[in-house]
């Protein structure tokens, strides 16, 4: 039985950039909008006009809509409209869907992850300017941040906000609902160029494989070019993962970076976690070693007290030195802080300068042994050099000229073992 009304998005005295949509519909007499918005004056008729045009697409003839605006922006609105549509069964497989903002470029798999903000996929207000405080990635999230009920709401919106939302260069990244739900997810965000999808809760190679086939699946029913990068970052939240984290490292191609999420693993193994990290550790070393066995990046769990910097700098410089490549956020001040302490310090940018400097000056005479100093230079020791250097150089920390000749001391050897 269809049910008399619906509604969708939120209302009350502390929203902003959200709007809430109520759907009546009726036998006869049009279209009524009934509008209370915030900037009537400058925006109501092209609000009305909108809505009026997506009544239309929908092949709704008769029906009132009231509709409480606090300032959102038009993806937004048509969001909260469609969400109110599909709830009354009236959308049937249409999707009312915003313009492009951009041609996004493709992302790499060798990108830089060193931070990802998690934003809540159904507070516009908190993810609309997001990109201007610089994190690598941004991560719309369906799962933990949003209640069961608004499940649904928050698919079309996290789908609206990777067509029309700037991300001013950050990773594109949706995580997705634990599946099965999560499959249900991919149907929207696979054909919105979305550059990452992070799945929750991984176990075991077989939810990988799910993963795979569905969004192949989109791809070939959206006839879309597979050629632009598609990249997963699984996440490893209990037990059950860590034990198989090599396995699922390796589970897919798409695979670019494997993470891990503590306050779940801490309580599925029956404990509690703390600031040191003992309980952690076994964990946290399993899923480096797995993801250099399977050549992706690792990424460290989120530090959940956003009041406290040092700690956070702390546990980042702990991260790095484990292995890790990135952590997550969840609020915007800690980007600062996670891409600071990720920085190489003078002392070894100095060092890798050299051994670059030197593995390039034997690649252009032609030959096969680098060394510095006394030293021979083996091949991984170069490429951490040559990392070092670009996160040095992508973090403005070299001069222009850092090329300019190779300045050792006598039995300097430039680089450890």
């Amino acid at each position: 039985m269809q049910p008399d009304s619906a509604a969708a998005g939120h209302k009350g005295k502390n929203i902003r950039s959200d709007c809430w949509v109520n759907l009546i519909p009726r036998e006869s007499g049009g279209i009524s909008i009934d509008l209370q918005s915030k900037v009537e004056v400058l925006y109501g008729e092209s609000i009305r006009a909108l809505v009026l045009d997506m009544m239309a697409f929908f092949k709704i003839e008769n029906a009132t809509l009231e509709i409480i605006d606090s300032g959102a922006v038009p993806f937004v609105i048509m969001a909260r409209v469609e969400a109110a549509v599909r709830r009354l069964g009236l959308a049937g497989n249409k999707q009312y869907l915003p313009d492009w903002n951009e041609s996004p470029p493709a992302s790499r798999r060798e990108r830089f992850r060193r931070s990802r903000l998690y934003l809540p996929g159904d507070q516009p207000k908190l993810f609309l300017n997001a990109a201007v405080h610089g994190a690598d990635g941004l991560i719309l999230d369906l799962e933990d941040s949003v209640a069961p009920e608004h499940k649904e709401d928050a698919r079309i919106l996290v789908r609206n906000a990777l067509r029309a939302m700037d991300f001013m260069g950050a990773e594109r990244m949706v995580r997705i609902n634990q599946l099965p739900l999560g499959l249900k997810d991919l149907d929207m965000i696979v054909p919105q160029k979305v550059d990452m999808i992070l799945v929750p809760k991984v176990e075991s190679p077989a939810q990988l494989f799910e993963v795979d086939r569905k969004v192949d699946e989109v791809l070939a029913r959206e006839k879309i070019n597979k050629e632009r990068p598609l990249f997963l970052m699984p996440i490893i939240e209990s037990a059950g993962g860590v034990v198989n984290a090599s396995l699922i490292a390796s589970a897919s191609e798409r695979i670019a970076a494997l993470a891990i999420g503590l306050e779940d693993y801490t309580a599925d193994i029956g404990t509690r976690r703390t600031a040191e990290g003992r309980e952690s550790f076994f964990a946290r070393s399993m899923l480096v070693n797995a993801a250099r066995a399977a050549g992706v990046q690792a990424i460290d769990t989120v530090f959940s007290d956003v009041a406290d910097m040092e700690g956070l700098r702390q546990s980042v410089l702990e991260a790095r030195g484990l292995g890790f490549d990135g952590k997550g956020c969840i609020h915007p001040r800690q980007i600062a802080v996670i891409h600071g302490a990720m920085a190489p310090e003078a002392a070894e940018i100095e060092k890798a300068r050299k051994i670059v400097l030197a593995f390039e000056a034997a690649e252009k005479e032609g030959r096969g042994v680098v060394s510095l100093g006394s030293k021979m230079i083996d091949p991984p020791v170069v490429k951490r050099a040559l990392r070092t250097i670009d996160i040095a150089e992508r973090e403005g920390l070299l001069p222009g000229k850092w090329r300019d000749g190779l300045e050792t001391e006598d039995g300097d050897s430039g680089g450890e073992q």
